[in-house]
């Protein structure tokens, strides 16, 4: 598997960016979220926790990406 070194910064800023869209998923009510978010709803108290999930997978996803890209090269370890 071939390394991409340059990958692992932007991965990991990726995923520190879906972290914190999901805890504001999570913490904040429809209407109380960016009109540009997926699920903003004026006038609404209801929280939309998938979306949150959706996020955190794909964080988790993000930093997943970027430790096995940072780990030893198979050349090297060969």
């Amino acid at each position: 598997m071939t390394k991409h070194r340059s990958l692992v910064v932007p991965a990991i800023v990726v995923g520190v960016i879906f972290l914190a869209i999901s805890i504001v998923y999570f913490v904040e009510p429809a209407s109380s979220l960016p009109s540009f978010f997926p699920g903003h709803e004026a006038g609404s108290s209801h929280h939309h926790t998938k979306h949150g999930i959706a996020a955190l997978v794909v964080a988790a996803a993000c930093f997943v990406f970027a430790w096995f890209q940072s780990g030893p090269s198979d050349a090297a370890s060969a």
